[in-house]
């Protein structure tokens, strides 16, 4: 039995620490805040509640494999799922929209042919192939395995894209998701969409790999799903978990460095001095320069290299919360997106560090009676992808004013009325996010992508410096929940079972 260090009490290393603890590890989380779950966050106020970080779960079998491998009790007896029908609307600025089914292809593609017109239903559904077998070359060394020291063989897109022939012209391929919308997708609401599903997870549709098609593969072939009391509730069932398999949580406990001892991690060092011995040290939170002085975590020009933690363009989310009067409709849907007449302004406003003046929004509306304080009234979130703290002023005071009133604009073409509604708006920006996970302007990692070289991969979850593991959005396969849980499997099993582990079989 080895005494363990987790640094973070995120979604990853909480996944990680229960693992470890089922092995027969003694396991300790430093937190630097005075709670668990990182970025998964609960805002309440006057019977109000809003998730403030991810509101809804994808692949949820990755938390089903935790409960089950970590106790008898499965994960449903512990949080309620629920899922989310139809999985998302669409509100495009022509005017038309289109509510698409939960995980059912022939659904979407029935409902985007009676909305787009004939023939888009069949572009989207074989898009969707090809993101299928995307997802099957990719799948096991993208997600379920440790990230490999030869990586490189992620850095080719696994995404099948047509060749498109052209007189007296070199054939092409789309290699980049905006490529994919304008060349295959053909309809600019269908490349909308998918520049939706991309850049509310932080990715440049200009640049990012085609391979990004995984993301609406995964969603709308496992499903949406809504934890009922929101994702926080999720976070505290992980965290009791752990609790019952005797793992100890520090709070208020800031990692100041790890301690090194004849070349290899061997504990921690907190902030006010103390120094707590482990035999490998799992880091759940942004690695920085000051985290091990002397070493380095990964080089340049060795075949052993990581990826560089974050992977590719990290941006930041601005919140909008509602308290509003008024009951929820009971055709509301659960998340609407609202697409901009101009993708390509809003791409190098936010990649370049700037505001969009027409954002897409994602509008949040749960069906769920803990968000408000009776049934005459609503929770409503307003969500935009926005440029990390510093390229942007967050602390400004009317920028922040003038950017909610946006977005709430915006919002009235899937909520008519919405304005006249409002009790109380607050606002959550990157600097808040900054503030609770400690991650550098707010940003919020994507998740990790196949493709372009290997610039949207994430640090291996195994580092230059033995005893020293990486879980959590910040390390192999990347951010969003789901991807955590699935960096703290991988992380315990390189403990439990040596360098040699090549994920579940």
């Amino acid at each position: 039995m080895a005494r363990i260090a987790v640094i973070g009490a995120g979604m990853g290393a909480m996944s990680a620490a229960a693992r470890l603890a089922v092995a027969g590890h003694r396991v300790t989380v430093y937190e630097r805040s005075e709670t668990f779950g990182g970025s998964v966050g609960r805002h309440a106020r006057d019977g109000f509640a809003f998730d403030t970080g991810p509101s809804l779960l994808h692949l949820p079998a990755v938390y089903r494999d935790l409960f089950v491998k970590t106790g008898k009790e499965p994960l449903e007896r512990c949080v309620t799922l629920s899922q989310v029908d139809p999985a998302s609307r669409h509100v495009f600025a022509d005017g038309t929209s289109v509510s698409l089914p939960n995980a059912s292809r022939s659904g979407v593609v029935t409902a985007l042919d009676a909305t787009l017109g004939d023939g888009a239903g069949a572009r989207w559904g074989a898009f969707l192939d090809r993101a299928g077998d995307a997802w099957d070359r990719s799948r096991r060394p993208l997600l379920e395995e440790p990230l490999r020291p030869d990586w490189q063989v992620l850095a080719r897109d696994p995404y099948p894209a047509p060749v498109r022939r052209r007189l007296l012209r070199p054939a092409l391929r789309a290699g980049t998701v905006a490529e994919v919308g304008s060349w295959e997708l053909a309809d600019p609401r269908l490349a909308a969409l998918f520049d939706g599903y991309a850049l509310s997870y932080g990715l440049d549709p200009l640049h990012a790999p085609a391979s990004a098609a995984l993301l609406p593969y995964m969603e709308e072939t496992f499903g949406s799903w809504y934890v009922s009391g929101g994702m926080r509730a999720l976070a505290r069932a992980v965290y009791e978990r752990c609790l019952a398999r005797k793992v100890e949580f520090v709070f208020g406990a800031e990692v100041a460095r790890v301690v090194e001892k004849d070349g290899r991690a061997a504990g921690v060092e907190l902030a006010d001095g103390t120094v707590s011995e482990a035999a490998h040290v799992v880091l759940g939170a942004q690695p920085h320069p000051g985290l091990m002085p002397g070493q380095e975590l990964w080089r340049d020009g060795d075949v052993t290299v990581q990826p560089r933690p974050g992977g590719a363009g990290a941006t930041g989310r601005f919140l909008v919360l509602l308290s509003l009067h008024g009951a929820r409709p009971s055709d509301a849907v659960h998340r609407t997106l609202v697409h901009p007449a101009d993708g390509a302004a809003e791409r190098e406003a936010v990649f370049g560090g700037r505001l969009a003046e027409r954002p897409t929004v994602t509008v949040l509306r749960p069906d769920d009676p803990s968000t408000r304080p009776d049934a005459a009234h609503e929770a409503v979130t307003l969500m935009a992808t926005v440029a990390p703290h510093g390229a942007v002023d967050w602390t400004d005071a009317a920028l922040r004013k003038r950017y909610a009133d946006t977005l709430i604009d915006t919002a009235e073409a899937a909520v008519p009325g919405l304005r006249e509604r409002v009790l109380r708006a607050e606002v959550r920006t990157p600097v808040e996010t900054g503030a609770e996970t400690g991650a550098a302007g707010g940003a919020v990692p994507p998740p990790a992508l196949a493709g372009a070289g290997g610039g949207y991969l994430h640090a291996g979850n195994s580092t230059r410096v033995p005893g020293l593991l990486l879980a959590g959005g910040w390390s192999h396969p990347g951010g969003g929940p789901a991807h955590a849980g699935m960096s703290g499997t991988l992380v315990a099993g390189l403990i439990v079972e040596g360098d040699g582990f090549r994920g579940s079989q």
